[in-house]
């Protein structure tokens, strides 16, 4: 009997081996339709006619419906053991949202296709985070993550620069087949991962030396200053740079005339190539310097860039101002993962406290296209490109107070 044992033991360590790497390709493929057809949307609604205020709001539609559903969307992920079938589910409807933009340019249509990719997006980001967490665990997170979030940015720039070519080439359409095309594939990514593999005690932030252990109350996040910091500290960071992507794509193609899917897929590509080093240097620094840091300075290029974007509203301008677009978002995309699961680690309310996160980023999200598109419209690109990098000064301000005090041991 112990022959059978043996190599049913040895074929489940073997799966197990092989997620890690199904994880890299899921993460890969959901980054190009994670959010639809993303900054892509802009300059698609505006060669139909749309104004920028309008876009603006259809945008915020989507990030209040994000914001709205990524707390429950955490608590659902904590507590289900179908975290598979949460992402696979979330990429079918982030495919038929897509799709339905591309049939209709209807306000509502528009409105309705950017809530649910933004409710979808709120389900798949912790689904993700929460099988990673489930297959390394804690004391593996960090690297697992760092590495996530390279292929995650790689996947967006092909991605991408394919839309680009492809919208070029054959006109919009394409980019919604483009984005299709990586959501099945992700899905089949999605499959390859054994159930097995993950732990679901871990995969929560449950201790990890006791099988008795029991999730802490709701109430322990609203106490968890560390945590509060950080979520506003986002809010306003992401206040700041929601809107700057789609906004700049909608300057340059507006006022140098530049065509409009090439030069979007350039934007992507440019700030995804920086977010990849940006992702595996945020690896290491978190493990010799700490989160705090990486944190600061993914805060302090925001405002540089808001003020580069205003003065170089020209094609070769997307080099500098993506460039820093990927400096703070690769930063971001490694460390606030890790920080929240280290924040947590023990509760079994990680996903919870990503949603929480989530939530904050969104709200910021969801009010920067309506300031930014409102301020563009009103006063012009330049100065709604300085206001929304003066967002940032709040961000900053806030985590060099969290340095000191109580919440030093948590953020460091």
């Amino acid at each position: 009997m112990a022959g059978p044992e043996l190599a049913s033991d040895a074929i489940h360590k073997a799966k197990t081996r092989r997620a890690p790497w199904s994880l890299l390709t899921l993460n890969f493929f959901m980054a190009d339709f994670q959010a639809g057809i993303g900054p892509f949307l802009g300059v698609f609604l505006l060669a139909h006619g749309w104004k920028s205020g309008l876009i603006g709001t259809v945008m915020t539609f989507g990030g209040v419906a994000g914001m709205l559903m990524s707390m429950p969307a955490g608590a659902l992920i904590d507590q289900t053991r179908y975290k598979r079938a949460c992402v696979i589910i979330a990429c079918f409807f982030t495919i038929a949202a897509s799709t339905i933009v591309l049939l209709s340019q209807e306000f509502w249509v528009v409105a309705g296709s950017q809530m649910a990719t933004a409710i979808a997006g709120a389900a798949i980001v912790p689904a993700v985070n929460g099988i990673t967490l489930g297959i390394v665990r804690q004391a593996g997170f960090n690297n697992q993550n760092g590495r996530n979030q390279a292929f995650n940015h790689a996947g967006n720039m092909v991605g991408s620069a394919l839309s680009g070519y492809a919208g070029w080439k054959f006109g919009y359409s394409a980019v919604f087949v483009i984005a299709a095309v990586f959501g099945i594939l992700a899905i089949l990514s999605v499959t390859l991962i054994p159930a097995a593999s993950i732990d679901y005690a871990a995969a929560r932030g449950l201790k990890e030396d006791g099988q008795d252990a029991k999730a802490s109350g709701f109430t322990a996040l609203m106490e968890c200053k560390p945590l509060l910091i950080l979520a506003v500290a986002l809010a306003a960071f992401h206040l700041g740079n929601g809107a700057m992507l789609p906004l700049y794509g909608m300057g340059v193609v507006t006022e140098a005339r530049s065509n409009g899917p090439s030069f979007v897929a350039m934007t992507i590509v440019v700030a995804q190539a920086t977010m990849i080093l940006a992702s595996l240097v945020a690896m290491r620094m978190n493990e010799t310097r700490g989160y705090w840091l990486v944190l600061l300075i993914s805060f302090i290029a925001l405002p540089v860039r808001g003020l580069l974007a205003a003065y170089l509203i020209v094609p070769w301008g997307v080099y500098p101002v993506q460039i820093l677009d990927g400096v703070g978002a690769g930063l971001q995309s490694v460390a606030v993962p890790g920080l929240v699961a280290r924040i947590l680690n023990g509760t079994g309310r990680v996903n919870v406290g990503q949603g929480a996160v989530m939530g904050a980023q969104g709200l910021g999200a969801a009010l920067s296209p309506l300031v930014g598109g409102g301020l563009a419209q009103e006063f012009g690109y330049p100065t709604a490109f300085v206001c929304l990098g003066l967002f940032a000064l709040i961000s900053i301000g806030l985590w060099l107070t969290s340095r000191n005090g109580a919440s030093r041991t948590q953020i460091s």
